[in-house]
């Protein structure tokens, strides 16, 4: 196959894949996440096919793993926000209507009326949705399942022909690349998951401790909020010790509340996951995968928490890419240079002993 059929095969597929995304743009984002969740199962696949495993059998249970893995991601989500939505509601109107801060013997009066029953409409909003949408959840995540499977069973092929119109010059910067979309999605899933669970484990017998009504809830919260970057399960923490000194008045409920789920909830998880498994990240600063979460949230939607922090740490790679090939090539510009000095030198040396040589014969 000569270069020019691969490239006319090449933006054959981009424009027919450009197609198909406009055409399947209402399933888009369930195959993205089928995209990226194989991604991340590739290697789970290749150890099984290299434990005696055939190509099927693999592709069969690396999508049981992504399936369960899966369910173990949205299940605490929908079970609190239509299972347990009733201790949610009552948990959001026991807040008062009114909240009176003391500070310096000076007391404020805060309305939370509007704030309380626009949180309440949102929940009850989120919960009728889940329900409405049900038959169409079970559609998508079907199709998740089979799109995850068929990757996972022909992903040899489909990388192979992603990399053959590359020039073989090029192929490093294309290897490179991928490798940095590996890391990426392995410290959102694998990452992130295991350090929902370990707050999950450790925020219920706390918050039961504590005395709360809904402890397995509030846990579940906190584990949903550890795939929110830098500030995670302290959006939970800080607002209930705020609550528990501004409104109900116990100071030493509100710095336990405070203190031990900032070091148990916020904080442990992430000093003990995330050092056994960081071998695998992204290697990407928090502030830019918070960049990236806020901005594929607020412009893609849910998708948006994956594909964000994605395309930042692509963006990132790539600039590093640039930037290693421009100080390679001044450091061969600088080497070069150096090189023609002493060549000047040595001949200019040389020059000088042949005319010692000449004046002494002489």
């Amino acid at each position: 196959m000569t270069r020019n059929r691969k490239y006319v095969l090449a933006g054959v597929v981009v424009a027919i894949g450009v197609l198909t995304a406009a055409i399947l743009l209402e399933v888009l984002a369930t195959v993205l996440f089928a995209l990226t969740v194989a991604y991340v199962l590739l290697p789970v696949h290749g150890w099984l096919t290299r434990r005696g495993l055939s190509e099927w059998t693999a592709a069969v249970v690396a999508t049981l793993v992504g399936f369960l893995g899966s369910l173990a991601v949205f299940s605490p989500i929908v079970y609190t926000l239509y299972v347990r939505r009733e201790e949610l509601i009552a948990a959001l109107e026991a807040v008062p209507e009114t909240v009176t801060i003391g500070f310096a013997g000076e007391s404020i009066a805060v309305e939370s009326a509007e704030v309380q029953a626009w949180a309440v409409d949102q929940v009850q909003a989120i919960a009728v949705s889940f329900a409405t949408a049900a038959p169409e959840l079970a559609v998508k995540f079907a199709l998740f399942v089979l799109l995850l499977f068929g990757i996972l069973l022909k992903a040899e092929e489909a990388i192979r022909a992603a990399v053959a119109p590359v020039p073989h010059e090029y192929r490093d910067v294309v290897y490179a690349l991928g490798l940095r979309i590996r890391e990426t999605l392995y410290a959102i899933y694998v990452l992130q998951l295991a350090t929902s669970v370990v707050t999950l484990l450790v925020g219920y017998p706390l918050f039961w401790l504590l005395g709360y009504e809904a402890p397995f809830t509030l846990a579940l919260i906190a584990a949903i909020l550890q795939f929110v970057p830098i500030i995670g399960p302290s959006l939970l923490v800080v607002p209930l010790a705020l609550y528990e000194i501004a409104v109900v008045g116990d100071v030493l409920a509100g710095v336990l509340v405070g203190v031990l789920g900032v070091i148990l909830i916020a904080w442990g998880p992430d000093v003990t996951v995330r050092p056994r498994l960081a071998r695998r990240s992204a290697r990407l600063p928090g502030s830019l995968y918070f960049v990236g979460f806020t901005g594929g949230l607020f412009t893609l939607g849910a998708i948006g928490i994956v594909v964000g922090p994605l395309i930042v740490a692509v963006f990132v790679e790539a600039v590093t890419l640039l930037a290693d090939e421009v100080n390679d090539r001044e450091i061969e510009v600088i080497e070069a240079e150096i090189d023609q000095v002493e060549e000047l030198r040595e001949d200019g040396e040389e020059l000088e002993i042949g005319a010692t040589e000449d004046s002494t014969a002489t």
